[in-house]
């Protein structure tokens, strides 16, 4: 295609990202940013033969549309239609899957070095597109430290556009911020590369001396030194949105021999004026309708989530306590955190897409007396398990975790959806794991956690906040460590709900009784010290006990049961388990998800009633 045609592409590129987001919330701004790269990259290279990861994957549109998924765009985000993050089942264009930030310089320096080792083709190129957001993360800094060595096809392109979901903090952005302000260096160096060019013989002294000279230029200018100092061949900061100029460095940088990092600079929300102005704002905004480059309408949701319900009782807690800290790893919008970072901006801390990092930080907080919060994503805690083990639970230091999204995530699926959590912190000594039952729950749980002297866990979901109503005499029970909430017995089981599908347990527990079943239920709470003595007792004293979590089955609230039992002497045979099976459950809604799932009110009610048919049939 030719470069007016390239141009014309880009356009329909974003009006076809404009109209999906007129339909439902996909991530937008990050996409409109990249588009001129995508359509680079795929004109210079050959992606079924190249390699291309493209790091976190949600600036993955373009790329989908330019590789043959068109057709299938607007089911995007749906349950059973395209994942928003690349995805090898759907393309042989996507080679992993990825939704968590840092790794892509990483697995592409691999498949740069495996196939070198297969001898597979020596014009085999490896290319990792990461964001200015997640290059401080320290995965990253590991892969450049071993290119040097290993990287003789590997491409860095480095998408800078001052932001990952918030701006980015740090001395990397610093550091990026000067070499974007350079402009004197680019030129010069483009004039040294043209010089360079029209040496012919490799070792003549003209050319050394201009090696030299371009050496001195960029000591002196400082772009890009770093890099280079560190064996990567540095080229920019250039247009990320002019092709022609994208085409040419591609190009050029192809007949060279790696690694080498392209430093380009785009404008997130590009071509869209209202997502360029607030790119916070629409990284994956409400649905909105448009006419040409204004919001006539947008869609704002008025309930009231758990994550509200978390920020505001974060806010009461570093009000009635100076020495209650918050930080967050670059995801200050996602956990609503802009009220508390304005508010208590000295203890506030975005420490940026370091999560391992951010818990070593917090560790430092609480050694010296104060009450670190970790507001985190679930899915994003996984990326500092050794921290959590070696500085936090090791030491005994009171750290609060508050993770978000644990559960189901909805659409953006398998790499967000916080589901291992209770499987990975249960097995440390010191550390208490809980779940509200619902959004009062949740606010003593961050109560009871500040005053605890040693770690714990909340999780709690990406979901609408509600109260489980209880009887008229029944009082809510306090949060005290390691006590359930029994909401009532029941004759023919027990419902044992972990967290909030409480809700639901309930109801099933409703249904079953128009049917003459009689299921009382509990509101564990606790999964980590576990309550024994009622979990002891639900086993002895009814018939037939399900235990209930939105969370992976191996290793989670139901087999701490099975083991608190085992370990008591206790018959099991009539416990079942509902959760998440062993298996990476695909994106959708979280009703659907929890519906296909068996973890709706229907299924719960359906497993309770098999139970208790199953019990008859064996006596």
């Amino acid at each position: 295609m030719s470069l007016p045609e390239l141009e014309r592409l880009a356009d329909e590129i974003r009006d076809v990202l404009c109209h999906l987001v007129s339909a439902r919330s996909a991530h937008f701004a990050s996409n409109l940013g990249v588009v001129e790269l995508a359509i680079a990259l795929h004109q210079t290279f050959d992606f079924l033969h190249d390699r291309l990861i493209w790091d976190t994957g949600h600036q993955i549109y373009p790329h989908k549309l330019l590789t043959g998924r068109y057709d299938d765009f607007p089911s995007i985000r749906t349950k059973g239609g395209l994942m928003g993050y690349p995805n090898p089942v759907e393309s042989d264009y996507d080679l992993f899957c990825t939704g968590h930030a840092g790794s892509s310089v990483a697995t592409a320096l691999g498949l740069a070095s495996g196939d070198d080792l297969a001898r597979r083709d020596e014009n085999r190129w490896s290319v990792a597109v990461i964001g200015d957001g997640a290059f401080p993360s320290g995965v990253v800094h590991e892969a450049i430290n071993n290119a040097k060595q290993l990287g003789r096809r590997l491409m860095v392109v480095l998408n800078d556009n001052e932001m990952s979901i918030c701006p980015r903090v740090g001395g990397m952005a610093d550091y990026l911020d000067r070499l974007r302000m350079n402009r004197g260096y680019i030129g010069l160096k483009d004039e040294i590369a043209r010089m360079l060019s029209s040496v012919p013989v490799l070792g003549d002294p003209v050319e050394r001396f201009l090696v030299q000279v371009k050496e001195a230029a960029k000591a002196g200018l400082s772009g890009g030194m770093m890099f280079e100092e560190l064996g990567m061949r540095y080229f920019g900061p250039i247009d990320g949105h002019n092709i022609a100029l994208l085409r040419k460095y591609l190009r050029m940088a192809r007949q060279l021999d790696g690694p080498i990092l392209l430093h380009v600079v785009t404008e997130k929300g590009h071509g869209f004026r209202p997502a360029a102005e607030d790119p916070v704002l629409f990284h994956a905004p409400p649905q909105f309708s448009r006419r040409d480059d204004e919001i006539v309408e947008m869609k704002q949701s008025s309930s009231r989530s758990y994550t509200h319900v978390a920020r505001d009782a974060i806010g009461a807690a570093m009000r009635r306590d100076d020495r209650v800290t918050v930080m967050t790893a670059a995801m200050c919008q996602g956990n609503k955190l802009e009220p508390i970072r304005e508010e208590f901006p000295q203890r506030f801390f975005d420490t940026g897409i370091c999560e391992a990092h951010t818990v070593a930080f917090a560790a430092g907080h609480a050694k010296v007396g104060l009450k670190p919060i970790v507001d985190i994503y679930s899915t994003f805690l996984q990326r500092s398990f050794d921290h959590v083990f070696q500085e936090v639970a090791l030491q005994d230091l009171p750290v609060t975790f508050m993770m978000d999204r644990s559960g189901l995530s909805g659409p953006d699926g398998p790499t967000h959806h916080g589901v291992f959590d209770v499987g990975y912190l249960r097995l440390f000594p010191n550390m208490v794991v809980m779940s509200p039952g619902d959004e009062h729950d949740l606010v003593e749980m961050l109560d009871f956690a500040l005053e605890h002297d040693s770690p714990c866990g909340v999780r709690y979901p990406k979901a609408k906040a509600v109260r489980v109503a209880r009887t008229d005499k029944q009082e809510r029970a306090p949060i005290e460590l390691g006590t359930s909430e029994v909401l009532r017995w029941g004759r023919d089981g027990t419902i044992v709900a972990y967290g909030p599908l409480l809700g639901e347990c309930l109801a099933a527990a409703a249904l079953l009784d128009k049917e003459g079943l009689d299921f009382g239920v509990v509101n564990a709470r606790f999964v980590k010290p576990l309550d024994t003595d009622t979990m002891l007792r639900a086993l002895r004293d009814t018939p037939l006990v399900v235990t209930v979590e939105e969370a992976a089955l191996a290793g989670g609230f139901g087999s701490a049961v099975l083991e608190a039992a085992n370990t008591a002497g206790v018959d099991t045979s009539h416990l079942r388990r509902l959760g998440i099976p062993d298996i990476y459950v695909e994106h959708g809604e979280r009703e659907e998800l929890l519906a296909d799932l068996g973890l709706d009110a229907a299924g719960i009610a359906k497993a309770c009633r098999e139970g208790v048919h199953a019990e008859e049939l064996a006596s």
